[in-house]
């Protein structure tokens, strides 16, 4: 019988793990990989009792079963960083699974957007967000010349939202978004404010009147924002709507490196 073709690859290196810009939800993490495989390849085939040898010349260098001739230079790092960035994100989610209610409001959930809908009575309550480059820092970064890296505190999703109540065949439109610290009033502990109002009948067409909410009369604003409270969108739901949101960013954002990675070792 032929000898079996026998390979055996080591792996040495350091890598870093982490993005200066994900310092706020996971340290850096840095250590010795080396990895030793023997691999034996042989074709499933067998004939009067020979294994068939595999051609070498068909198997990837980088020790894969790729039917490549073998993985780039930038295949293989970019292969290796993913696979210990996945790790670490995953070490550093909060929370495993996205919870399918929020406060009494049913989620739904596709791709980067998130609806989330309740009745109550003969209304209907519909939230709509999109958590795509809603993601920021809830801190200013601290810069120091002598620090390596900056403190740019925990990442946050904030993103804009759209409240539409609807009754019968009218429905009320509300696009709303987070305030900044800066624009926060004296006086008031609001953390969202209203953009634009718009009322229509049927389905929202380009010829809806809307109206901004800066030239909103500024008592009917605060009227506004205490009519939403009644609704259950409060400033204190409207927090946990931030959380809810960055738990299924920071899920979103595992998935694309998970489905980069198969991308780029895809035999």
């Amino acid at each position: 019988m032929n000898n079996i073709l026998k390979v055996a690859i080591r792996l040495n290196g350091v890598r870093s793990l982490l993005n200066p810009i994900k310092n706020g939800i996971t340290s850096s993490i840095n250590q010795q990989r080396q990895i030793a495989r023997t691999l034996w390849y042989m074709s499933n085939s067998q004939r009067n009792g020979i294994v068939k040898e595999v051609e070498h010349t068909q198997l990837c260098s980088c020790g894969c079963s790729s039917k490549r001739a073998s993985h780039t230079k930038a295949e293989k790092e970019l292969v290796e960083f993913l696979t210990e960035e996945i790790l670490a994100e995953r070490k550093a989610q909060k929370i495993k699974t996205i919870p399918s209610e929020l406060d009494g409001f049913k989620a739904k959930l596709n791709g980067a957007e998130i609806i989330l809908t309740k009745s109550a009575g003969d209304e209907n309550i519909k939230l709509s967000f999109n958590v795509n480059h809603s993601v920021d820092s809830d801190v200013e970064p601290e810069v120091n010349e002598n620090m390596d890296k900056p403190d740019i505190g925990e990442l946050k999703s904030k993103p804009s939202f759209k409240v539409e109540l609807v009754r019968g065949n009218t429905t009320i439109s509300l696009l709303c978004s987070y305030l900044n610290t800066n624009e926060q009033d004296d006086g008031y502990n609001d953390i969202f404010g209203i953009d634009e109002i718009s009322i229509y009948e049927g389905e929202w067409n380009e010829n809806v009147y809307s109206v901004s909410g800066e030239v909103l009369d500024t008592y009917l604003y605060d009227l506004l924002l205490n009519y939403l409270e009644e609704k259950g969108i409060s400033n204190d739901f409207v927090e946990k709507l931030s959380k809810y949101s960055t738990t299924y960013e920071h899920s979103a954002y595992i998935g694309l490196l998970e489905g980069l990675s198969k991308f780029v070792s895809r035999k």
